[in-house]
């Protein structure tokens, strides 16, 4: 392979501000493994890299087919991204989902479940991993072991680190049941369970409440944040028909007694989208944005509160109008971003799809918190993005020639529009400092219509080229997204932008903020062109570096993938 591969990110690299700078340094290409599904990042030593790439095996043969289970591989590069070695789990697996690599006090666990039908048991195990090898350095251990009345149920789960990153957290539920009962337990760094676990239920209809957090605090609380729906009037109950009302935030103790309901409303306002942190193991911070009309698609402005993280008691709120020239910036529409290999018919096609608008009705303000990060004076600064994500089909019919019969082509598209980031200073009193908004415009459409309403549980690695990666450094915050060059002297509100939709010739930039003035730095770090297209919105942050995966998918053969390791200092 050309050394330039290797070097053309290093020659992109330049200065963020007088005392940083940025460096990348990109591994080898390599081929998906057949049958993968996907790659990430878990975790990064002094002796290397860990990947874990998910993929499909057999799990048994019938007379007339054969089922699949989900299985993993753990692939570890050296501190230059070469390959190590690549370790498959298909046997030690065999009977078992995978479920996911899990990195606890440096350790690394292979969690995976297990359905025992007979008896009624869906259970979850775990077997550390050998870094130096991979291979498993322990037989299975249970971790825990959840009933099945019906042979029909089916359980989801999530796994998260606690608030000390010493612990670790499974949120549970079943699926099916008309209202949804959660289950949250707690589990030390040996993976024992640090109680019983807390069953947490509501009162409202599965179907009209949709899950969007749990947090488990350092003060052994739990914060269950959810989305309230109601039937528009006159409507059959189908989802389309769904109005967005309220947030449910509640605060519960380890056992699951409701402690309090947490008063995030704003008076006459509608709560567009709302985000619950806590701040270094002290106060709760609730950060929403609101609206001062239901159906009108913009923001008005935005609240931030101070809670008591034992017993849910406001200890101040800020209320902070938004000021509505920050957020009109505009998109460009008549950027040109084709190139010679592109064909009349691929043009035509993507000019079509970049015309697709959002016919639904479902009212929505768009700006989602992403970020908050703790600044060195005892304040936050909170990241937000503007986020749009609909479904859209197409119908196209080819009339027959000489006799023959015409035939017809029906597409369905996932759209995934991600617009400027809004950046907000918080002093230690939660009093706002400042308030800026970057313009960006990302359009990503991908075909197969996936792109279905997430919940808490069902997670998505979509989109995978729009949206942006973030990490903290010292006394600056780091932004990494993908941008044509034509944008890359936008740095504020009121500067008109080029849309971005091809995301392979596109570069990748890095903006560095200063959380005391507000002030960014914008530059270019490499070019899309030169490598497989990064992925900034699923970097990995480890030891204040941050992994970038870059893949290139192809109409034929096997994905292009290399790891891009980015350094700041």
């Amino acid at each position: 392979m050309p050394k330039a591969f290797f070097t053309i990110a290093l020659l992109f690299s330049c200065l963020l501000s007088s005392a940083q700078k940025t460096t990348v340094r990109w591994g080898e290409e390599f081929k998906m493994r057949k049958g993968s599904t996907d790659l990430t990042v878990v975790f990064a030593d002094k002796s290397g890299v860990y990947l874990e790439e998910g993929h499909l095996a057999l799990k048994s043969y019938y007379v007339i087919g054969a089922s699949l289970r989900s299985s993993a591989k753990l692939i570890k590069l050296d501190q230059n991204l070469n390959e190590i070695f690549t370790v498959s789990f298909d046997k030690e697996l065999k009977g078992k989902e995978f479920i996911q690599f899990f990195v606890l006090k440096g350790k690394i666990w292979l969690f995976a479940s297990e359905e025992l039908k007979k008896e009624g048991q869906f259970i979850v195990h775990a077997a550390e991993v050998t870094p130096s090898s991979g291979v498993l350095s322990s037989t299975w251990k249970t971790v825990t072991t959840l009933p099945r009345e019906k042979k029909s149920d089916r359980i989801q789960f999530k796994i998260a680190p606690g608030a000390d990153s010493l612990s670790m957290t499974m949120v549970t539920t079943m699926m099916g049941n008309e209202k949804e009962i959660l289950r949250v337990e707690k589990f030390d760094a040996a993976l024992k369970s640090t109680g019983p676990a807390a069953e947490i239920s509501n009162e409202f209809d599965r179907n009209t409440y949709k899950l969007e957090d749990v947090i488990y605090t350092s003060q052994d609380r739990i914060i269950v944040v959810g989305r309230t729906y109601e039937y528009r009037e006159g409507k059959k109950k189908k989802d389309k028909f769904l109005d967005f009302v309220k947030y449910n935030v509640r605060m519960y103790d380890q056992a699951g007694k409701q402690l309090t309901d947490l008063d995030t409303d704003v008076e006459g306002k509608w709560i567009t989208s709302t985000k619950v942190v806590q701040q270094q193991n002290r106060d709760l911070i609730v950060a929403s944005f609101y609206s001062e009309d239901k159906k009108a698609k913009k923001l008005d402005g935005m609240m931030v509160q101070r809670l008591n993280s034992l017993t849910g008691a406001v200890v101040s709120t800020t209320n902070k109008k938004l000021d509505h020239s920050l957020l009109d910036t505009g998109a460009d529409e008549d950027d040109d971003q084709s190139d010679d290999t592109e064909t009349k018919a691929e043009r035509k096609e993507r000019q079509k799809l970049e015309q697709m608008k959002d016919e639904g009705e479902e009212f929505s303000a768009y700006m989602k918190f992403r970020q908050i990060f703790y600044t060195a004076d005892g304040g936050l600064l909170v990241v937000a993005e503007q986020y749009h994500n609909y479904t859209t089909s197409s119908y196209t019919y080819t009339p027959g020639t000489s006799g023959r019969p015409g035939s017809s082509t029906y597409r369905v598209y996932d759209i995934y529009e991600c617009g400027e980031i809004l950046m907000c200073k918080l002093d230690a009193a939660s009093k706002i400092g400042w308030l800026k908004v970057l313009p960006k415009m990302q359009r990503e459409v991908l075909e197969g219509g996936s792109g279905a309403a997430l919940s808490y549980f069902a997670s998505s690695n979509l989109p995978f080229y729009a949206g942006f990666g973030a990490m903290q450094v010292k006394d600056k915050v780091m932004l990494f997204f993908n941008d044509i060059k034509s944008n890359g002297a936008v740095t504020q509100a009121g500067q008109r932008i080029k849309k971005t939709t091809r995301f392979g010739r596109s570069d990748c930039f890095a903006v560095s903020i200063d959380p005391t003035t507000g002030a960014l730095t914008r530059k270019v770090i490499f070019s899309n062109s030169d490598n497989p297209t990064a992925m900034p919105r699923l970097g990995s942050v480890i030891n204040n570096e941050m992994y970038l995966i870059g893949k290139d998918d192809k109409a034929l053969g096997k994905s292009k993938v290399a790891i891009a390791k980015l350094t700041v200092k």
